[in-house]
């Protein structure tokens, strides 16, 4: 499959004046730029939304302070009032799509995100979760279209992520992860989180095998990409 999709970069643009980012959500939470005071909401909302996953592929409070200094315009939390409810983890990459193949841990570096490239030309998602008490009130697609203007802010070619295949760990032993990849694709199969992402206007690119440490996913996740040409709606 052509990774690259024929995205075109956008003109280049200035860095933005300003980190700090705040917008009201018709829900009525706010989605901010992460600040340090986040960081130790972040560690325990990293616990609940990512229950399964290995203990050494989880980023810790001193992990999130870290990523603001290192790339404060693609860190970003919602909040109910003091109270962080959604977050995501970016930095910048040059991604080279005919070599792709990567793991979570090469991407995080042991939860420092030192991958960072202030150069990159494609944000690179290491995470996003929302608590499951707030999921289904449009914070996950809030949090994709506020990195979607840090993408056009900053001039880059788009977003890439590597959704986990959750749904693939309960029926492994069913069929290969080959077939179930090339079901998404085809939409002939749904996933909890892939086909969630996909619905944002991500496209699958491939399998990533061995991605990371979590049963849910069996280990798979599934290249996706987002053109900064592609407009990401906040409802």
């Amino acid at each position: 499959m052509n990774c690259s999709l024929g995205f075109q970069k956008c003109d280049p643009a200035e860095e933005l004046a300003t980190v700090a980012y705040s917008r009201k959500l018709s829900s009525g939470l706010t989605l901010l730029s992460t600040a340090p005071e986040h960081a130790e909401q972040l560690e325990e909302l990293q616990k609940t939304v990512f229950p399964t996953l290995s203990y050494d592929e989880m980023f810790r409070a001193e992990h999130y302070q870290k990523h603001i200094e290192l790339f404060p315009q693609g860190q970003f939390v919602v909040v109910d009032g003091d109270r962080v409810v959604g977050m995501t983890t970016a930095v910048r990459m040059n991604i080279d799509f005919d070599h792709t193949d990567h793991t979570f841990a090469e991407i995080i570096q042991g939860g420092w995100m030192t991958s960072h490239d202030p150069t990159g030309q494609w944000l690179y998602g290491a995470d996003i979760g929302t608590h499951p008490d707030y999921r289904r009130r449009g914070i996950a697609r809030a949090l994709y279209a506020a990195r979607q203007e840090t993408v056009r802010s900053l001039g880059l070619a788009g977003q890439v992520i590597a959704g986990l295949a959750n749904g693939y760990g309960t029926i492994q032993h069913e069929i290969t992860p080959e077939q179930y990849f090339a079901q998404l694709v085809s939409g002939e199969r749904t996933d909890p989180t892939v086909t969630a992402q996909r619905k944002i206007g991500f496209q699958p690119c491939r399998l990533l095998t061995n991605y990371v440490n979590d049963p849910r996913c069996a280990g798979y996740a599934v290249l996706l990409v987002l053109p900064a040409t592609h407009d990401v709606s906040w409802e």
